[in-house]
């Protein structure tokens, strides 16, 4: 046998090849590669926008300021120019001017009192602790007051036979503190109107705007005389007209609203 024989006898098995060898995937970084996309496209568009504003503003600086188009009010109230002397309007008089009369003596003001009529309690000026008094929560009377911004107050009562009395009020306030006069005439009518007892929702005052008259039915009570009422609530600028009217017998209409259209007519 020769060695190469027994070299192949010997050494019957062979070592198994080796498996080729597999790569290993790379990792995907795609999601990576889509944000710095993103990052890139929003950094270019705001150097964009800053440029293009600057751009923008540049331009508008450099042209000329265009003109406003004019205001349309042709044919204004007052002249453009002083008129000559000895052609401007007359002043108005105290009779005419509104504003003129109301900051004057108030007192003058009221109605006077009837032939006949005698004066009972106050007339004239009037405290507001004692006009405050008269409502039926004088403390809440007196913080709404004051919260409105009263100024003075002018008052007449008298009385005509032995039950008849009647009260006028004019409660001027400031015109800086808003309208209270018309918030106090507002409030008044709603009182009358929520307390269920007057006739109607209030007569309209001829000549005001928001005045109204109310007529109440008679008020029975055992052991005592009927009672009727007539009230009257009245804004004519920064003053508030009120006027109360009580009496054993029945009151007509045209008493209230005729004594109404007169205060009023005095302011």
């Amino acid at each position: 046998m020769s060695i190469e024989e027994s070299i192949q006898n010997t050494d019957t098995t062979s070592p198994p090849e080796p498996e080729p060898a597999t790569e290993t995937a790379p990792p995907v970084r795609r999601p990576r590669r889509v944000l710095r996309t993103v990052g890139l496209i929003a950094v270019a568009a705001v150097i964009g926008l800053v440029g293009g504003t600057a751009v923008g503003y540049g331009i508008q600086a450099d042209r000329e300021p265009t003109a406003l188009p004019p205001l349309n009010q042709p044919g204004l109230a007052y002249p453009a120019k002083t008129l000559p002397k000895g052609q401007e309007p007359e002043p108005l008089s105290a009779k005419e001017d509104r504003q003129a009369k109301t900051q004057g003596d108030l007192r003058k003001l009221l109605v006077p009192k009837p032939a006949g009529a005698r004066p009972e309690g106050a007339d004239g000026w009037q405290s507001l602790s004692s006009y405050a008094d008269d409502f039926t929560r004088p403390e809440g009377a007196l913080e709404f007051q004051l919260d409105q911004g009263i100024r003075r107050i002018a008052t007449r009562t008298w009385r005509v036979g032995e039950y008849k009395r009647v009260e006028i009020n004019l409660v001027q306030y400031r015109a800086t503190s808003g309208n209270g006069a018309l918030e106090h005439v507002k409030r008044q009518q709603s009182i009358a109107i929520g307390e269920g007892k007057a006739e109607s929702l209030g007569e309209p005052v001829k000549g005001s705007e928001n005045g109204r008259y109310f007529l109440y039915p008679v008020h029975r009570e055992a052991g005592y005389m009927d009672q009727y009422e007539a009230r009257a609530f009245i804004q004519r600028g920064d003053i508030a007209i009120t006027i109360l009217m009580s009496d054993t017998r029945k009151i007509a209409e045209n008493e209230i609203r005729s004594l109404a259209e007169r205060q009023l007519g005095r302011l």
